[in-house]
């Protein structure tokens, strides 16, 4: 599936009436401080997406997220990436340093969402550990963790996301709401959580995500 402008605006109007994750309670955010918010300073009106830590200095999110749906997002020290913000504090805060956007995400002059996959580079490594990365299992129940627009300042989660591959994307019939993009889609590794995918949108019934295996280019 490569969906065109039109969709993508669809997908995400469609997330914006949705109920989205529930509230992850305060005392559980300390198990995810590897999940923090990719901050855009001044960026047309999208500020803010999630990312997941998945290196000492890497975070790994939704193109869009640093590039827009034109490919044109901007430099890579316009993005601070906050981990494990809750209520007005973060274990940390690191400016980007550069960006790798999916070849394929923008090859076309659009965006190609089964590619809409990007890592941030930090300047420093955080002061957090990063999650791993798994390859996708849809035998497995999924769990999704993102802040949202509108309710920045708490993890939403959900672990009990069921989903499978069509169309060469990862879609799960857990809801999800702007801001909640980049996200991690995370899947059981033995006894710990690691990630599988990154959430992109939101399809008619339920977030549609772009597998980690998009990591190995093309």
């Amino acid at each position: 599936m490569k969906p065109v402008l039109t969709l993508f605006f669809i997908l995400w109007a469609g997330a914006s009436t949705a109920q989205g994750l529930p509230v992850l309670p305060a005392q559980d955010h300390a198990a995810w401080q590897a999940v923090g918010r990719v901050n855009a300073a001044g960026y047309r009106k999208r500020e803010m997406c999630t990312g997941t830590l998945i290196a000492p200095d890497k975070v790994l999110t939704a193109a869009h997220c640093v590039a827009g749906i034109d490919g044109l997002g901007p430099l890579a020290h316009d993005f601070t990436f906050v981990a494990g913000w809750l209520r007005g504090t973060a274990v940390d805060s690191v400016t980007g340093t550069s960006i790798w956007v999916h070849p394929r995400a923008y090859s076309e002059g659009q965006l190609d969402m089964r590619f809409d996959v990007a890592v941030l580079t930090l300047e420093r490594p955080a002061k957090v550990a990063p999650l791993p990365l798994v390859a996708t299992d849809t035998s497995a129940p999924y769990g999704i963790l993102g802040y949202s627009v509108r309710r920045p300042h708490m993890l939403g989660a959900a672990f009990d996301c069921q989903g499978h591959i069509a169309s060469a994307i990862l879609r799960l019939n857990c809801a999800v709401t702007p801001g909640n993009s980049g996200g991690p889609v995370l899947a059981q590794n033995g006894s710990d959580w690691a990630v599988a995918a990154v959430i992109s949108a939101m399809g008619q019934s339920g977030a549609l995500a772009v597998p980690v295996s998009r990591l190995q280019s093309p």
